[in-house]
């Protein structure tokens, strides 16, 4: 009893952190956003984020090795052994040098091949996208060979650090404006530099924040052949899971550049960068749980494990819905505050991205499941499988003459069958039943969700489209949401965990 409060002090702990990193990192993006854009125009804005998206394409290869990373570490450090946990860290370090490699190859051949051919970009504005394309490039192979130390990071739970980091990286961020508005040479360009050295410098800190506090984050040449076969082998399924993952998004990505131009991108873009501040509430809770899950199935503790599925599954949603709903009520008022031009289709673009990553955040756990057991193919094969099918078929919606965001609501229809999948599939891995899922999961959310929405809609019609009435409505949806999540959708013992901190 002692060891499981211990565990979820040190979540709770490790949460609260993070939090103060999203909190203040989220605060900056706004502003920045709303600068960048009105410095930038919709039209750069656009370009900056179809051709610096589409080398975010290359970064498959990182995002499969950041699962695998992360699971080796955490185990090698679970077992006491220093120089294994070495020889992992630096064996790690050699395979993330192969994927930068590989991935500067691909990016200089078929990618540049690409955006010069297949890219919808003004011809004026082709150097300045060729700026951006190859600050992108150096960016996205800083970041690869960055993951083994914010891997070391997280396995060692100590999500302080990022706190601390983000309080750089926020004052980085003012800089860029500052620098960006005062200028005099091409903003587009000058935007992607300047993004690319303050990547650098964090990444930079990172690195020496490991090495100082970490033994085995100093790099040693302890290649190790028959674990490097093991972390490939491991790897190899979540490749596809990645490569299917990334084809998705910025193939949906092209669509619109290639039906509907540079403009369509930028109200893209936006909608991303909303979706991206709304998934870390997600992100940062499961991060902070997910060693904790790792370690609980390494310990041969499937109960413990499955409590800790359930418990992220279900308070994933709970935060998100308290972000979620205020902001789909309240998305043009928002916007409007927020943006001085506010690209055609962002709201609905939002709003459909915002119910896409609700069910990606409620997915993630089970990956964290399915890579604990290192038994990974049939998940990453079959799921990976039905997220390819998400493009030809929005390809085909826009041929037949659907909207710009037809794409969202194929992605969303689609993504919902891809859950059901991964649940029938990591229930066999984890072995719990469906129906210890439903009940403690499914239900508890719709016991929250359903009357949260249905009465803030109501409340929504009653009144009117006045900016200020719009607001309070988001307002008690929120309270709403947190109210009804903490009658309904939290056990006894839960609810008591909650209230003794905040007593405390």
């Amino acid at each position: 009893m002692s060891q499981t409060s211990d565990n979820n002090t040190r979540i709770a702990k490790n949460t609260i952190f993070l939090y103060f990193r999203m909190v203040l990192l989220m605060a900056v993006s706004l502003y920045t956003s709303r600068v960048v854009l009105s410095t930038l125009g919709i039209d750069d804005f656009g370009i900056y984020n179809v051709v610096g998206g589409f080398i975010g394409m290359f970064a498959f290869l990182n995002g499969a090795m950041s699962g695998c990373t992360q699971r080796f570490i955490t185990i090698a450090l679970g077992k006491g052994d220093e120089y294994n946990l070495k020889k992992v860290f630096s064996t790690c370090v050699i395979t993330h040098g192969m994927i930068a490699l590989l991935v500067f190859l691909l990016a200089e051949t078929v990618g540049l091949w690409f955006v010069w051919e297949k890219l919808v970009i003004p011809e004026n504005r082709m150097t300045a996208a060729m700026v951006v394309y190859q600050c992108s490039i150096i960016s996205t192979i800083v970041v690869i060979m960055s993951f083994p130390y914010n891997a070391d990071i997280i396995a060692h739970e100590k999500m302080s650090a990022f706190a601390y980091i983000s309080i750089f990286e926020a004052f980085a961020n003012l800089g860029i404006v500052y620098l960006l508005h005062i200028g005099n040479v091409d903003k587009l360009a000058l935007y992607a530099i300047l993004l690319l050295i303050v990547k650098g410098a964090i990444i930079l800190v990172y690195r020496f924040y490991c090495k100082r506090h970490f033994l085995e984050a100093t790099f040693h040449w302890l290649f190790d052949k028959k674990l490097l076969k093991e972390i490939l082998s491991f790897t190899g399924w979540n490749l596809w899971g990645g490569l299917a993952g990334t084809l998705m998004g910025q193939g949906l990505n092209i669509l619109l550049n290639m039906f509907f131009g540079p403009a369509v991108n930028a109200a893209r873009g936006i909608a991303v960068q909303v979706q991206s501040a709304v998934q870390m509430f997600a992100t940062n809770f499961q991060t902070a749980l997910n060693p904790q899950l790792m370690k609980s199935y390494a310990a041969g503790d499937l109960v413990s494990m499955h409590m800790l599925l359930f418990r992220s599954a279900k308070f994933t949603f709970m935060l998100l819905l308290c972000l979620i709903l205020p902001i789909m009520l309240a998305i043009d008022p928002i916007l409007n505050l927020w943006l001085k031009d506010v690209p055609a289709y962002t709201n609905i673009f939002v709003c459909l991205m915002l119910c896409i990553s609700m069910i990606d955040a409620v997915s993630n756990p089970f990956m964290t499941a399915s890579a604990a057991t290192g038994r990974v193919r049939v998940y990453q094969s079959v799921v990976g499988g039905i997220l390819l099918i998400i493009v030809p078929i929005a390809y085909v919606a826009l041929k037949m003459g659907g909207e710009p965001y037809i794409v969202f609501v194929v992605h969303l229809c689609v993504g919902i069958i891809a859950f059901v999948v991964r649940l029938l599939i990591v229930r066999k891995l984890v072995q719990f039943r469906v129906s210890g899922y439903i009940n403690n999961v499914i239900l508890p959310c719709l016991y929250v969700g359903i009357p949260s929405i249905v009465i803030s809609l109501v409340i929504r019609q009653m009144f009117s489209n006045d900016t200020y009435i719009v607001f309070i409505t988001a307002i008690l949806s929120l309270f709403f949401v947190i109210v009804f999540s903490f009658c309904f959708g939290l056990k006894s013992n839960e609810r008591k965990f909650i209230i003794s901190k905040i007593a405390s």
